[in-house]
């Protein structure tokens, strides 16, 4: 299913992030992939999919922290990029849960609308996976990306 047909369904926001999901495995490749959106005012990121929720459950929020992904992946805009579960247990203090998923790989996509990221497509595989060839074929993710994220935010909206 496309993103413009799953946008169409009734069953919103879950069939856009599943096609999301769908378009970024079909692109990249990804056995663990989550949606966090941040929301800068509050200080929260927000974990709003997840194609693993019995490890990684979608609920509540959790503050944003400043150190060294932060400043990349926020602030510069740039990708993040972790081919070892060495580089990701640097940065990232689930490392032990996610390696027990079978992923040693890391790719974290920032969406930047109106000059502000305001989500993370965070994909994750087996050691190795996200190559250069990979990483670059990534960029075209963040057009999607934003619509699943800009829905994700209109849908925390609703009453």
């Amino acid at each position: 299913m496309t993103m413009i047909e799953a946008l169409a369904r009734p069953d919103q926001p879950t069939a856009t992030f599943a096609a999301l999901e769908a378009c970024v495995d079909a692109a990249i490749g990804v056995r663990l992939f989550t949606l966090m959106t941040l929301d800068h005012e509050a200080g929260l990121a927000r974990r709003c999919y997840s194609n693993r929720p019995e490890a990684y459950p979608v609920s509540g929020a959790k503050p944003m922290i400043e150190d060294a992904w932060s400043a990349r992946v926020i602030g510069q805009h740039e990708m993040f990029v972790a081919n070892t579960i060495e580089e990701i247990a640097a940065v990232f203090g689930d490392h032990a849960l996610i390696q027990s998923l079978g992923c040693e790989s890391c790719l974290n996509i920032p969406v930047t609308v109106a000059g502000q990221v305001i989500g993370t497509l965070n994909c994750l595989h087996t050691a190795g996976h996200y190559t250069p060839e990979r990483v670059a074929q990534a960029d075209a993710l963040k057009t999607p990306g934003a619509l699943a994220l800009l829905l994700a935010l209109a849908w925390k909206e609703k009453p």
